[in-house]
């Protein structure tokens, strides 16, 4: 792993597998390079694999100001100073799925493929909270909001499926920056924030996942924004929010084989 300096930022990056095509793997609202680390060796075996620290996460340079506009162009920098000119893959999880959409929607020719489980595509202060809730976010630490998010996120019956798992998840989840969660979660939150455009514009084939355990971007919500992207392919998986977290083998049953042409 190493550090790159992209869109003004200084972004912890790895370059990893041998395939002719790369695949850039996004991670969720509170993940990090290590959101991958059970799903990548799939991925490995078949492309090239570019994982990153999102500008505000993990070891990447840390903000108090996030915007999807950002967020898009710090990837597209990030491409650009690796030389990676050709169009690649996309795959993420919740806000990584809503980024490698966004990213999709308004670079076309830079994307070959995207898999997109529980994207974040509009605005749902129903089920994230309000911006006061956000703002405990900031005010509180991260660990003060612990219950009432992963119990939406990360349920009973998910984590039942691998207790070390979740836990090993939730240890890391606290140690984020309460201010760079909070200005992620402010984005999301705002009645603004809609990808709709965004999704209308997209012109590689997509397969979108809705997650049955998802007490937060229910099946219903995501199946109505793969409507939206135009050839887009949906199916419903047996996990929760952080599918590639909570269920790396059964994410990577679905997206590897979607992005070798399947």
């Amino acid at each position: 792993m190493d550090w790159i300096e992209a869109n003004g930022a200084s972004l912890r990056y790895e370059l990893s597998g041998g395939g002719s095509e790369t695949v850039a793997l996004i991670h969720e609202v509170g993940g990090l390079i290590e959101s991958w680390d059970d799903a990548v060796g799939a991925f490995q075996r078949s492309f090239r694999v570019l994982r990153y620290d999102q500008r505000g996460f993990g070891l990447s340079e840390k903000t108090r100001v996030i915007t999807m506009d950002g967020i898009v162009a710090d990837l597209a920098a990030l491409l650009d100073a690796l030389g990676l000119r050709a169009p690649v893959h996309l795959a993420g999880c919740a806000m990584g799925a809503a980024i490698s959409l966004a990213f999709a929607g308004r670079h076309p020719t830079r994307v070959s493929r995207v898999v997109a489980a529980s994207p974040a595509t509009w605005a749902n202060t129903v089920r994230v909270g309000s911006q006061s809730r956000v703002d405990q976010f900031e005010r509180d630490g991260v660990r003060a909001v612990e219950s009432v998010s992963l119990s939406a996120s990360y349920p009973e019956i998910v984590r039942r499926l691998d207790p070390a798992r979740f836990e090993r998840f939730r240890r890391r989840w606290v140690g984020n920056d309460p201010a760079a969660m909070a200005a992620m979660l402010r984005m999301s939150t705002n009645p603004a924030f809609d990808l709709s455009a965004d999704l209308a514009r997209i012109t590689a084939p997509t397969l979108v996942i809705g997650c049955t355990h998802d007490g937060i971007r229910t099946p219903d919500m995501v199946a109505k924004a793969a409507a939206a992207i135009p050839g887009a392919r949906y199916v419903e998986a047996n996990t929760g929010h952080f599918m590639a977290v909570e269920t790396p083998d059964l994410f990577t049953e679905l997206a590897v084989p979607f992005l070798k042409g399947a």
